[in-house]
């Protein structure tokens, strides 16, 4: 699987180096994936926030990798799913955070 946005190769290296990630190394993932394909789909954060039905300013604080200032993304499943229907893929797809060497990132 190709990386859409250099975020992953970053979680990647952190995976390789220490066997496992946190969960804000994670948030962080998270957060630079959304961002990158909201930016390939040509969406602003509000147009993503609505079709997933959230709040923008639930969504914006995502694209930061945080639910609330200082504590790590966490969205519900539900959230998730919805968001991976705005980028027409599957949640699996979506939370899936790989290091592709190919890539170089």
């Amino acid at each position: 699987m190709v990386a859409p946005h250099s975020a992953r190769g970053d979680i990647g290296r952190m995976a390789d180096r220490c066997g496992h990630i946190t969960q804000e190394e994670y948030a962080r993932g998270l957060a630079y994936r959304l961002r990158g394909l909201r930016m390939e789909s040509a969406m602003t954060q509000e147009a993503v926030a609505e079709r997933a039905g959230i709040a923008t300013y639930t969504y914006q604080k995502y694209e930061k990798g945080e639910s609330r200032p200082g504590v790590p993304l966490n969205p519900r499943l539900f959230t998730l799913i919805s968001l991976a229907n705005v980028f027409d893929m599957d949640v699996r797809d979506l939370l899936t955070l790989e290091y592709d060497s190919r890539a170089g990132v």
